[in-house]
């Protein structure tokens, strides 16, 4: 297989529709930063991938932050004076505010309106709302459906409970031969909302297994933790090694149909930010490039000073820049398994970049070398191919001086990193080029 391509699995006929089928079934579930659903989340990875189970104990302090109670959530319901479920959780978990504490009493309307949140300018939506650190309890609906209820005494009840229990997060590391680390993460602490949860979580899922079993360079580690605690829950209890971690990224939002879009790590000229701007210069979209800042998802928490990680964030559609965003129309409906693969082309790319990055050393520097005698130039003119190839071998000839890695080239020619590579694997195997750096393994061009 050339190098640049991408094979898929051989038991489907898409990635992308496998990586639908498991947002998908992931998406019914009702998450939160603790508790069952974020159980059941894990045990659904679980079954594709062989995921390390972590767990932090109620009132573990980690640094700033402290593991809040776990919150169980089994019914929720608002019933009208003829005893009807006007607002019901079992329709849509989006209908309780996240972390609601027990409640079970009747109400005029007056009052209760004081616990709905809605949208006004989106009346047909419902709202994604929490309360994780302030102890309240209260309800999302459609506005217009607020708007239409009748003034009367309604019965209001949330059967929940915030007890001591854990926080719970799922790790899988693939090892690598070099001992350094990328670093892959998405969120688990979200309810049914497809493309700001379940596509980031089933999207790493499927490129973990892929990349099972593989000869690669990097070591491959790959967290599904809640957000802002869960990856304050896995920093403390890693931090002895996170000098190992060479680059990262944070995923969510990759099922929609825009972008795509980059947001730099805190240092903001990483290796992964050049990857990943190189890679999306020639993905064939306009994609959007931006710089670091201290708010978003969990890039935030690696890249806090004291962790400074080269971590960015990929995405689609930016988060909360979509009209769909913490909102019930975040559905099934709202992703799709084209968009899906082309994230996860993306991330193969990136990877390809990583694992194959080296230094080449030009072994006939003084004068450009005949490439004709060797077979690496074409004997008739006019084919742009040709050309195109030729151009690439001549830019890792003339920068293959022992200071350039490939990427470097790439970024200096214009040409895709794809193109450049296989220039230099010609090279190198007709004699004109060493390396200056230690060799990386292959396999997982065949199979990413």
């Amino acid at each position: 297989m050339e190098y640049g391509q991408t094979a898929l699995p051989s038991h489907t006929g898409s990635v992308g529709q496998e990586i639908y089928a498991l947002a998908s079934e992931i998406f019914p579930l009702c998450r939160s930063i603790t508790g069952q659903g974020v159980r059941d989340t894990l045990d659904i990875l679980a079954c594709y991938i062989p995921l390390e189970r972590r767990s932090v104990r109620t009132d573990e302090r980690l640094f700033d932050w402290t593991v809040p109670k776990e919150w169980v959530i089994r019914d929720a319901f608002i019933k009208d004076e003829a005893g009807r479920r006007i607002v019901d959780f079992h329709a849509c978990n989006l209908h309780v505010v996240s972390y609601s504490t027990p409640v079970h009493r009747r109400m005029p309307l007056e009052e209760l309106r004081r616990h709905i949140h809605t949208l006004p300018d989106q009346p047909h939506l419902i709202p994604y709302r929490t309360s994780y650190y302030a102890e309240s309890w209260g309800f999302c609906m459609a506005h217009e459906q607020l708007e239409a209820l009748s003034p009367g005494i309604y019965e209001v009840r949330i059967d929940s409970e915030l007890k001591d229990g854990r926080l719970d997060y799922g790790e899988l590391v693939v090892p690598g031969t070099s001992g350094r680390e990328f670093l892959l993460s998405a969120h688990v602490c979200h309810p049914s909302l497809a493309n700001d949860n379940c596509s980031g979580l089933a999207l790493l899922a499927i490129l973990a297994r892929q990349l099972r079993g593989m000869d690669t360079r990097y070591t491959y580690r790959f967290i599904f933790a809640p957000g802002t605690i869960g990856a304050l829950a896995w920093l403390a209890q890693n931090e002895q090694r996170l000098h190992l971690i060479d680059m990262g990224l944070v995923i969510s939002c990759v099922g929609d149909a825009g972008g795509p879009t980059y947001k730099r790590s805190r240092r903001g000229n990483t290796f992964i930010d050049r990857a990943v701007e190189h890679v999306l210069k020639h993905c064939g979209r306009k994609a959007e490039i931006r710089d670091f800042s201290p708010y978003g998802y969990d890039e935030r928490q690696y890249c806090s000073p004291g962790f400074n990680l080269p971590v960015g964030l990929f995405q689609h559609s930016p988060f909360g820049e979509f009209p769909e965003y913490h909102t019930s129309a975040d559905n099934l409906d709202f992703i799709a398994p084209e968009h899906l693969e082309r994230a996860y082309r993306t991330l193969a790319e990136v990877i390809r970049v990583a694992e194959g990055n080296w230094t080449p050393l030009n072994l006939s520097p003084k004068g450009e070398p005949q490439l004709g005698r060797r077979g690496l130039y074409g004997s008739t003119g006019g084919d742009k191919a040709a050309a195109d190839g030729a151009m690439a071998m001549l830019w890792v000839l003339n920068l293959a001086d022992g200071t350039h890695t490939l990427l470097d080239i790439a970024e200096r020619a214009g040409l895709p990193f794809a193109r450049i590579a296989e220039a230099a694997g010609r090279l190198k195997e007709k004699g004109l080029l060493a390396e200056a750096a230690p060799p990386t393994s292959s396999s997982w061009q065949e199979a990413i």
